[in-house]
């Protein structure tokens, strides 16, 4: 799980925000798409207010159906975890491997 202090009010009024999580794939051997959305929270904001938010990526649900082995598979590489309130506007990035 990544978890960081991402979102900040820094107006006078409370409010929402939608953190957003994106994957991106780094030489992968499958086509992907530029980056993939994999969960969002959205959180309310006092004025001035910061939160550390949360947001599980389970490594199953980055996995892929292989037809010659009919099941899902999870690719080895490296990966790029985008965090950000959209993918205009990312604020944090974390690079993860992921070892078979």
């Amino acid at each position: 799980m990544l978890t960081g202090s991402l979102s900040v009010d820094t107006g006078k009024r409370a409010g929402d925000e939608v953190v957003q999580l994106y994957v991106k794939h780094e030489k992968s051997a499958l086509e992907h798409p530029a980056e993939e959305l994999r969960g969002f929270k959205r959180i309310a904001l006092q004025p001035g207010e910061t939160k550390t938010v949360e947001i599980p990526l389970a490594a199953s649900s980055l996995g892929y159906w292989d037809t010659n082995k009919q099941s899902f598979v999870v690719e080895p590489g490296k990966l790029e975890l985008r965090v950000g309130a959209s993918s205009a506007d990312i604020r944090l990035n974390k690079s993860i491997s992921i070892i078979n």
